[in-house]
């Protein structure tokens, strides 16, 4: 049984009602619901009585210091099972990481500890750190974003990845660590018996000067699988050597983030190299990168290798224009794999966005997720991609926010979402202008086909 419960303000009655309920649940969700350090003496409570209870979120709500020493009265409780313990943003700080350790020392059930988006600081996390090289410990997932950590963290940090090797899964994202830091971690990670599967190191200051520890870390572990470094100033040239140990054959990678990370046309011959060759990479994300058309036609000579295997490719501003367009129906027409295109706030047009329905028409393409938010869109192409619609039943989800379509444009969509054979499920139309004709239309439409929705 679930109680999965957001956004909710929580009386006094209504909390009672719940309480009654976590008593036999095996997932309690409560983000955003306004509680406090008093609701928390309950949630221990909870956690004493109930052994089916595994997982509890309480993301976003005030905890604070005082509610988690509550908490973790009923979690170290013999009778605990809880496996996964999400309190990002609940207001804590290094004096939580002492009743935080204790957990980790004592209870061996948990395996997923999520506490980003707290002033932890690096003094509170290397006590967390104490918790985990404790034998009992089994911590497979740690969610460390935002939490205020230095690049004095790191020795702490590697201490317990040498003595952890059920950790699976690193997120140190949006602290400032800087170049000398990360390049200590990737040194304790490549010694490391750890089977690390997610590393995830987006804003921590990182430059080219680091990548050539990174890419040690691909190349020595098949085990990562899920690699984030985006939001930091690599270039061309740290992409480059990144790619040396992408290319690696032990490297396994399968999902890629190398958003805003400053790279230029002059990466997509190396990351074209790596989509055509490297069989196991399913996802990729270069959203905010100035790839421009050039890198784009790179990109698409490469998705149309038969040993490709991407599903997803993420390439929203990247100073894409309708010049592109051409190469990227090639593309679809011949690639099986592409689930999940976005190409938003790219200067397409409605010429560039008809020369891609040609590819997505083709019966190749399954395409399945498509984004053309902010893309100089009109009325014009509608018509065409209404055709796609009704014609390509593996779409399922189409975003056109923020598009002068108007009412002759959206009418042409609706229209398609009426065919019997149209198969989208969620069609995204934020910030674009129709009369209250037309919306009633919208809302008549989702009244007669329910398992539509309209985001709007």
């Amino acid at each position: 049984m679930e109680l999965d419960i957001q956004c909710e303000e929580m009386s006094p009655s209504r909390w009672a009602e719940l309480l009654s309920t976590m008593k036999s649940c095996k997932t309690i969700r409560l983000d955003d619901c306004n509680l406090s350090s008093s609701n928390c003496e309950d949630l221990s409570s909870i956690i004493n009585t109930n052994p089916n209870l595994t997982e509890l979120k309480l993301n976003n709500n005030e905890l604070g210091d005082a509610g988690i020493e509550y908490l973790c009265k009923g979690l170290l409780m013999p009778s605990c099972s809880l496996q996964k313990l999400w309190l990002q943003n609940c207001n804590l700080t290094s004096a939580s990481c002492e009743t935080l350790r204790s957990v980790l020392s004592a209870q061996p059930s948990l395996t997923e500890l999520h506490v980003g988006d707290n002033k932890l600081g690096t003094a509170g996390v290397k006590v967390l750190c104490q918790g985990m090289m404790n034998p009992n410990c089994q911590l497979q997932k740690l969610q460390l974003e935002y939490c205020e950590l230095t690049a004095d963290i790191v020795e702490a940090l590697n201490a317990a990845l040498q003595s952890k090797p059920t950790l699976k899964e690193l997120s140190l994202s949006n602290n400032t660590l800087g170049d000398t830091a990360v390049k200590q971690l990737c040194r304790g990670l490549v010694e490391a018996s750890c089977n690390l599967e997610l590393l995830h190191l987006e804003n921590c200051g990182i430059t080219s000067d680091s990548c050539q520890e990174i890419s040690a870390v691909l190349s020595n572990k098949s085990s990562l699988i899920d690699l984030s470094v985006g939001d930091n100033k690599i270039g061309d040239s740290g992409l480059a050597l990144l790619c040396q140990g992408l290319m690696h054959p032990n490297c396994k990678i399968q999902k890629l983030w190398l958003w805003d990370c400053d790279l230029t046309s002059a990466s997509c011959k190396d990351l074209s190299r790596l989509i055509s060759t490297k069989e196991t990479l399913t996802e990729i994300s270069l959203i905010d990168n100035n790839l421009r058309d050039l890198g784009m036609e790179m990109l698409c000579q490469a998705l149309k290798d038969p040993k490709s295997k991407l599903q997803e490719l993420w390439i929203r501003e990247c100073g894409l224009t309708t010049a592109c367009c051409k190469a990227v129906s090639s593309a679809l027409s011949m690639n099986k794999h592409l689930k999940v295109l976005h190409m938003g706030e790219n200067k397409l047009g409605d010429a560039g966005v008809e020369l891609m329905c040609e590819g997505l028409l083709h019966p190749t393409c399954n395409i399945q997720s498509l984004w053309l938010g902010n893309c100089d869109l009109t009325a014009a192409c509608c018509a065409t991609l209404a055709t796609v619609m009704a014609t390509k039943q593996c779409l399922t989800e189409l975003d056109l926010s923020y598009n002068s379509l108007e009412d002759e444009g959206v009418r042409k969509i609706c229209e398609a979402l009426r065919n019997p054979n149209c198969n989208v499920q969620q069609l995204i139309l934020y910030d674009i202008f129709w009369s209250s004709e037309v919306d009633d239309e919208l809302r008549a439409l989702e009244e007669s086909k329910p398992e539509v929705k309209i985001i709007s």
